[in-house]
């Protein structure tokens, strides 16, 4: 029982339930490297592993870096590291043990994996500074994660395709747009604490219309790998119900009612992702 409630709370640490918002994305982008070039067994139990321990120590740098923010933002005293539940030098071998795993399985998908591998993780986790100094903070978060696409590409054909850069693109556009959107329920802290989140510097409805015009870009991106990679025409049906549900996402949340923020964050973009997976893998 100790070791399943440790796993729990390190699961709650790095809320590793919103795996699911990149993962199909990643596993998209396999099938797309898969068209051309069979995937072993072996290289996707890697990628998987690659791609969850590179997420974990981003995470959990994340909530070394934010620490003295998350134990007084009401919304983040509950988590592990500040209730005490997981201690910060426990926090530091979990980024450490994470980040060798990472980079192991990188170097065992290839030199090319091993050497880009470095750079990725300082990316991952230098992220977590952004939001001291600048509103773009949103689109650094989107960029990091949005290297998961290519990275996977890199990983089954071992150079990078222009094609699949209109997949992270769209990975990138997504993840920013609703991050904006998670970052409205923190503005007044953010005000008070000179933290730079776009809701707290441009306004909610300001911030909500630049999330909705990063969402069109997200939709648009989607649309071209349907001609890049000569998809079936049950993609776009896909592509429909992704935009529908981008659509749904967007009325939930609006300046005058934040409270269904949770709503959207957590269920509509589970969707989104697992959709789009659907979709290429029947699109195929």
């Amino acid at each position: 029982m100790t070791l399943i409630s440790n796993i729990r709370t390190y699961g709650r640490l790095i809320k590793f339930s919103h795996t699911v918002f990149a993962l199909p994305f990643a596993l998209a982008a396999l099938l797309l490297a898969n068209m051309k070039h069979p995937v072993s067994f072996g290289t996707i139990v890697l990628i998987i592993i690659a791609m969850a321990s590179a997420r974990s120590a981003a995470m959990g740098f994340n909530r070394l870096a934010d620490y003295r923010y998350d134990r007084i933002n009401p919304r983040t005293v509950n988590r592990p590291h500040v209730t005490g539940q997981v201690d910060l030098f426990s926090v530091l071998l979990f980024i450490l043990f994470s980040s060798f795993v990472f980079v192991g399985a990188a170097a065992l998908l290839g030199h090319t994996c091993f050497v880009l591998s470095l750079p990725v993780l300082a990316i991952l986790l230098l992220y977590s500074f952004t939001k001291r100094f600048t509103t773009l903070c949103h689109l650094a978060l989107g960029f990091a994660i949005g290297l998961a696409p290519a990275a996977v590409w890199v990983a089954v054909r071992g150079s990078l395709d222009w094609k699949i850069l209109l997949l992270s693109c769209a990975l990138m556009t997504y993840i920013a747009g609703f991050d904006i959107l998670y970052a409205c329920q923190d503005i007044e802290f953010d005000r008070e604490h000179n933290l730079f989140s776009l809701p707290a510097c441009w306004g909610v409805s300001r911030a909500l219309l630049f999330s909705t015009v990063l969402h069109v870009f997200t939709l648009v991106f989607l649309f071209l790998v349907y001609f890049a990679f000569h998809l079936g025409w049950i993609y776009l049906l896909f592509l429909l119900a992704i935009s529908i549900l981008i659509f749904t996402e967007h009325k939930l949340v609006r300046p005058d009612c934040l409270d269904r923020v949770n709503i959207a964050f957590l269920h509509v973009n589970s969707a989104i992702s697992i959709l789009l997976f659907l979709g290429i893998l029947a699109g195929r």
